[in-house]
């Protein structure tokens, strides 16, 4: 799996998916500026080019994440490589257009539409006169009967993964001849256009013993531009040649082949000519993009990226002069090394030349990930704290950390059930709200999460853990606050990224933008502590500080406890912190304002930082003097006013709960527990695990769960991040249930009446007792979403039936079982002479238009951003 999202997409729409490419081509169609569906936030990316100015003949190498396990794209194993070969080769009735709306498919469907509603629904299929099999059959009535009877779900012989739309037909019927087909439903279906695409020949759908066993590595009899010539495991390869019987525009390249690589393996495959088209991540579009940026420097130039770039004079020279040392044992090992350095460096340049051939085509997968709640139980059983975890974030910032370094559009998703420029999409997020810290903070409040009890106990043992762990070498599995300033540091530079927008800028960032040390690590599990400390706390004080004592007088918010008669006794030890920290200081102090709560006090407190800023730079040398006099006439072994003043500062910005200049007599009683530290009810603290993948293809992942745990901080929820394997991510921890917080990506349906119901639907008890969640992994749902989902399926009026999806939706947000984030970046390395294919976007490519280009000929201008 790879995980911006959870496992390969299988042949139900419906299934949680990572690696998927989906679907494919024209160009888009218009949309009324009243239609709330919009248009695609990204346009596809394919090199579109007029058939004429394509060669005839070639051969197109397509890598796939590995051999599909079946052919049938109605069973459970089926993946995205079965879709890609059922797209090629077997008839569509309907396919999606650049919007991801469904379309008539004109090579086998004349028309297709519903003649009567009562007493029962009735659609009347006319099939294209010259659509055949390529045993010579024609294609008909016999063949959907077939499908239909398979995919019913009355006879269990069959093996099938799901039977939405197909359990709802009642008969199929051969019409006025035999190209019309009228199929009667049992009970009204909105969803029709959904069903017979992809259709298999009778053949295949007859007998239960072929349904499961004979389309599993071959497909004898198929119809599309495309027919199957070998499906070979040994060289990991399906070859597929083009059909002589295709009756639609001629394919025109001669074969077209899925090769299984690897996604850490494409980079090298695609240098070494091994295919012509794959599917990348942001660390590899950097490189293509770098190679294309090299080109006019020549082959014989040092490239400024890779192994040998860190490389400075002052190094080499170093290394040249151990290896010619005194030393013998040290230059051997300098030689071996310089050895296999050079050795990098010639393949990466070999590879970069290569690369050169090749360009980065971009889009939108017709997909989004999400912040998943499981409301099963514990704290986010709570509907109140669900929401107050969805008020925390920032869902603007979450899109921009993994778009805009890659230049496409960041903007956050506004529906669970469609994407923008789907006919059912509508931003449905205002029946939660955006980010709001105040209203988060409430919202934990009335739930009876509140600051203080045992919670503080617990946290300097935190601190004490964190202190050892920083002391951990990089890369290290210790636990650590994500709240220290380092974290600070990483965020703010990955901002700045962010708003390059640039290739080269990307590149980078997608490498690093999670590079925290824990990210390589090759661990299956490793947690991280999200807590409302930072680092300071685990540093061990000056014993200047400690010696100050008592002095009468504490900062507002440090008590103990509300009216505690040991005013300060749990908090941190001051920090003196030197004048060239003052800009640091001044950052800390807003933050930590903001967390409070305390905006006119930040204010106070920056206005003050100012004044002081400029006192400092007009006494300059005076003031030292003037200290060193002060220190003098006190006697040795004191500290001058200036520096007990910057004593008293430094404790009032990093000692927890206490309000910037907020000083009162000892014995005042805080005003209330403005902090926002950690909470806890009954003596249980908030807490809750987040689980995220380790993988190398996981680092935008990741660096946006750390993104989310520090905005959960600010509203006094910790986080445990907890990083586990790629292959267990899944299975062993989200569809089990043994998270609190998870990040996957769902595919967007063009029909999300059918497929988004199993999703979203309200789990019940089984007959054994556990709970059937269906696909419904956050555990989260209501009897109101179900009844609408019930309701917009049996609508065949199409704007009603959407209007009915949209309301399903606005529930959902509501319901706050899981929050869309993004649309998903989709990166696709393409030889720069092949039109016609790369991010499709949500378009069903056009598998008989994908070709080379004549010499000479240019592609037309990309729909892309």
């Amino acid at each position: 799996m790879s995980h911006d999202g959870v496992g390969p997409r299988a042949v139900m729409r419906s299934v949680a998916f990572l690696t998927a490419g989906v679907l494919a081509v024209p160009a888009l169609a218009g949309c009324s500026e009243k239609d709330p569906a919009g248009k695609p936030t990204a346009g596809q990316e394919i090199a579109p080019a007029e058939r004429g100015r394509i060669a005839d003949g070639g051969t197109l190498r397509w890598a796939v994440d590995a051999l599909p396990e079946t052919l049938n794209a109605f069973q459970a194993d089926a993946d995205a490589a079965t879709s890609k070969v059922a797209g090629a080769v077997l008839p569509s009735m309907y396919r999606l257009d650049a919007n991801g709306r469904p379309q008539r498919n004109p090579d086998y469907l004349e028309s297709a539409k519903v003649v009567d509603r009562e007493p029962r629904q009735v659609v009347l299929y006319k099939l294209n006169q010259q659509a055949v099999w390529s045993d010579g059959r024609e294609i008909g009535a016999a063949d959907f009967a077939a499908q239909w009877r398979a995919l019913s779900g009355k006879d269990t012989a069959y093996w099938t993964a799901r039977n939405a739309g197909y359990d709802r037909i009642e008969k199929i019927e051969r019409g006025a001849d035999d190209l019309e087909v009228r199929v009667t439903f049992s009970k009204p279906y909105a969803d029709w256009q959904s069903l017979f695409s992809p259709l298999y020949p009778k053949d295949v759908m007859g007998t239960p013993d072929a349904f499961n066993d004979g389309a599993r590595r071959k497909l004898k009899v198929t119809a599309g531009p495309f027919a199957l010539d070998t499906v070979d495991k040994g060289s990991g390869e399906v070859r597929l040649k083009r059909n002589p019987r295709w009756w639609g525009r001629p394919a025109k390249l001669s074969e077209l082949v899925l090769r299984a690589v690897p996604r850490d393996k494409r980079t090298a495959a695609l240098a070494d000519g091994k295919v012509d088209l794959a599917e990348i991540d942001s660390t590899e579009a950097h490189r293509i993009t770098l190679a294309a940026r090299d080109k006019g420097k020549g082959n014989g130039a040092p490239l400024a990226h890779g192994p040998g770039a860190a490389l400075t004079p002052g190094k080499s020279l170093r290394s040249w002069a151990i290896a010619h040392g005194s030393d013998e044992e040290a230059a051997d090992e300098e030689i071996l090394a310089r050895k296999k350095r050079g050795k990098a460096v010639a393949e990466y340049a070999d590879e970069q030349s290569s690369l050169r051939g090749f360009e980065v085509r971009k889009s939108l997968e017709p997909a989004f990930t999400q912040l998943a709640l499981n409301g099963q139980e514990g704290p986010l059983a709570d509907e109140r704290v669900r929401r107050a975890v969805a008020r925390a974030l920032d869902r603007d910032e979450l899109a921009r950390v993994v778009l805009r370094p890659l230049g496409l559009p960041a903007e956050p998703v506004g529906s669970h059930l469609a994407l923008s420029g789907q006919q059912a999409y509508a931003d449905n997020s205002g029946a939660l709200g955006g980010q709001d810290t105040k209203e988060a903070q409430a919202l934990l409040a009335d739930a009876g999460w509140v600051s203080g009890g045992p919670v503080k106990e617990e946290q300097k043992e935190k601190k004490a853990a964190g202190a050892g762990a920083s002391k951990e070498p990089a890369g290290s599995e210790a636990s650590e606050s994500s709240g220290t300033p380092a974290d600070s540091d990483s965020a703010e530079g990955s901002d700045s990224d962010e708003g390059s927008g640039s290739s080269e800028d990307s590149g980078s960032s997608g490498s690093s933008s999670s590079s925290d040390g824990s990210d390589g690590s090759d661990s299956s599990d490793s947690s991280t502590t999200s807590g409302s400390s930072d680092s300071s706390d685990s540093s061990s004080s000056s014993d200047s500080s400690e010696s100050s004592g008592d002095d009468g007088t504490y900062i507002v918010g440090e008590d103990g406890k509300p009216g505690d008669d040991k005013p300060g006794e749990n908090r941190a030890p001051a920090l003196l912190v030197p004048a060239p920290l003052a800009e640091l200081q001044r950052v800390a102090l807003l933050d930590q304002a903001y967390v409070l709560g305390v905006h006119g006090q930040a204010e106070k407190a920056k206005k003050s930082k100012k004044q002081k800023a400029g006192k400092k730079q007009r006494i300059g040398k005076k003031r030292q003097a003037e200290t060193e006099k002060q220190q003098k006439k006190d006697g040795p072994g004191t500290s001058g006013k200036v520096e007990k003043n910057l004593a008293h500062e430094g404790r009032s910005q990093f000692q927890h709960g206490g309000a910037p200049g907020a000083y009162a007599p000892k014995g005042t009683a805080a005003p209330g527990r403005a902090a926002a530290g950690p909470l806890a009810k009954n003596g249980k603290p908030l807490t809750l695990r987040f689980v995220l993948p380790s993988g190398p293809g996981s680092q935008s992942l990741r660096a946006v769960g750390e993104r989310i745990a520090r905005m959960l901080e600010r509203i006094g929820i910790r986080t445990e991040i907890s990083k586990v394997a790629d292959e267990s991510y899944f299975k062993d921890h989200i569809a089990s249930g043994q998270y609190d917080l998870a990040l996957y990506s769902w595919p967007a349906s063009a029909f999300p009446a059918t497929d988004a119901r199993p999703i979203y639907s309200k789990p019940v008890p089984a007959a054994d007792g556990s709970l059937n969640v269906e696909q419904n992994y956050t555990r989260v749902g209501t009897d109101q979403v179900d009844q609408l989902f019930d309701q917009a399926i049996a609508e065949l009026d199409p704007g009603e039936s959407r209007s009915l999806v949209r309301k399903a939706d606005a529930r959902i947000w509501a319901a706050a079982g899981s929050i869309p984030l993004y649309q998903r970046p989709q990166l696709t390395a393409a030889r720069t002479n092949l039109a016609n294919a790369g991010a499709f976007g949500f378009q069903t490519p056009l598998y008989e238009d994908m070709g080379f280009l004549k010499k000479g000929a240019k592609p037309q201008a990309s729909s892309a951003p």
